[in-house]
Formats: C-alpha cells, sequence, structure tokens
C-alpha cells in the first residue's frame, strides 16, 4: 500500500489550531498545561460564558449640568441602608454607673454585670416639641459675623479723614479754653515778682546724719614715705607725664612701642 493513501490514528498530529496534539476541554481549564501565546496575556484557564459583564454599572441619574448647579441633590431616609428607629434612644450610662454606685458596686466587673441586667433610656423629645423650637427662630436671622464695608477712596483722596480730625483737635481746644476762663474769676489777684519774693524761703542745708563722735573727726595718715611735701609733689607729676607711654588704665604698665 502506498505511504500517499495510507492514514493513522495519530493523537499527536497538527490540529487546525496550530498546535501539536488534540486539546480536550479539560486541559484548557487547566492552567499547567496552557502555554502562554506570544504578544498576549497568560491565560488563566477560565471559561467566561457569553452574555456576562463583570464590573459596576455606572447609575444613569437624571438631569445633567443644569440640575447640578442649581443644587445639590438631598439624602432621603428611604435611600440610606439602614433604618432608624424613630423611638429609639440611647442608654443613659452615667445614670446607670450612678445607680450601681449606690448599690454600692465599686468595682469594674461588678459595675459591667449591673448593666448587663438594668437598662436606663435617654428622655427624648417628641417631634412636636422639636417643630416648636425651630419655629422660635425668625426667618431672617443670619448667623456669623457681619462684612465689614469697603473704604471709600474719594474720602482718603480728598483728605477728609484729615480734616475731621483737625476740627475735632480744635473743638477740644476750645472746650478747654472755656473751662479755664470759667475757672478764673473777676477778682482774682494775679502773683507778681515782689509777692513771689515775699513768700519765698531759703533753702536750708538739712542736718547730717549722725556719727559716732570718733568717725567725725578725719583721720591723718600714719605713714609718711616720702621725705617732705615737695619731694612728694614732684614724684606725682613725674607719674602723671609718665604715665601717658605706659599701659593700663592707671599707667602702671608697660611702655607702649611707638605707633604709625
Amino acid at each position: 500500500m502506498a505511504a500517499d493513501t495510507m492514514t493513522y490514528d495519530n493523537p499527536f498530529a497538527h490540529t487546525a489550531a496550530g498546535e501539536l496534539g488534540v486539546n480536550r476541554d479539560t486541559m484548557l481549564q487547566n492552567e499547567l498545561l496552557l502555554r502562554t501565546e506570544l504578544g498576549k496575556p497568560k491565560r488563566r484557564g477560565i471559561i467566561i460564558p457569553a452574555g456576562i459583564t463583570y464590573g459596576r454599572p455606572n447609575e444613569m441619574r437624571g438631569g445633567g449640568s443644569s440640575e447640578a448647579l442649581h443644587g445639590w441633590p438631598t439624602i432621603s431616609s428611604s435611600t440610606l441602608p439602614f433604618k432608624r428607629k424613630e423611638n429609639s434612644a440611647q442608654r443613659d450610662f452615667m445614670a446607670l454607673n450612678k445607680a450601681a454606685v449606690s448599690a454600692g458596686l465599686v468595682t469594674a466587673n461588678a459595675q459591667f454585670e449591673f448593666r448587663a441586667t438594668h437598662d436606663v433610656r435617654r428622655k427624648t423629645q417628641s417631634g412636636d416639641g422639636q417643630r416648636n423650637r425651630t419655629r422660635r427662630m425668625p426667618p431672617s436671622m443670619v448667623f456669623g459675623i457681619s462684612t465689614r464695608p469697603s473704604t471709600p477712596i474719594f474720602d482718603l483722596l480728598e483728605h477728609k479723614y484729615q480734616d475731621k480730625w483737625l476740627q475735632e483737635r480744635r473743638k477740644l481746644e476750645l472746650a478747654k479754653r472755656q473751662e479755664e476762663n470759667k475757672k478764673r474769676s473777676p477778682g482774682q489777684v494775679y502773683e507778681t515778682r515782689a509777692t513771689l519774693l515775699r513768700t519765698y524761703q531759703n533753702p536750708v542745708n538739712p542736718e547730717p546724719l549722725w556719727q559716732m563722735p570718733k568717725f567725725t573727726k578725719e583721720a591723718k595718715p600714719s605713714l609718711q614715705t616720702f621725705r617732705s611735701g615737695r619731694a612728694r609733689t614732684i614724684a606725682y607729676s613725674a607719674f602723671e607725664s609718665d604715665k601717658i607711654s605706659r599701659k593700663g588704665n592707671l599707667g602702671h604698665g608697660t611702655y607702649e612701642s611707638a605707633k604709625n
């Protein structure tokens, strides 16, 4: 039999997909048996059914930019994920702790057991009370700090504030002069130089502070190093002339070098 007429059922024959061998459906679901294709991401062996869309759908809201500029959408209680009970009041832990201490429970475990077996709720106001409280506020009330009015530029350019300050100063000076004139009586006698000399008193030196008699007398030096007063005067004059070229505040240092 010729070779071109022979057919073999070879499992490793090339398929139409261009792969070696025959791939079963179970092999396409095994990630270890799948080969990565050139230029494509690696396959994970997950078969996606037709007609399934993954992800979160975008919610289409009515309106457009005009409605967004007119105002923000309000959140109603129906759109909330949870519903709060209208008559549900919170527990009053301050009242529970006070009652536990009054009962003689001072430890943490005892107070925990007391709160587990007892319950006290806070008092809530009814809807009518809240409505009446909101009605008390006038509709025209505005909260916040009022805006400061703008400074008039024309008044600044025309120096009106300076003129106003000068007028106020003049009024104050006139008021002071009028008060001084009122204080002066018509029969008032002014002081002259003669009247001031009559009332003048010569200053008197204050008395010296008290000292012991032995300290009031001037003490004389007990040691004289100079032979005479003339020798002392000559020595001091020589010292005064010599200390100019010496260093130090008192002129007792070494001689200074000549300065250029």
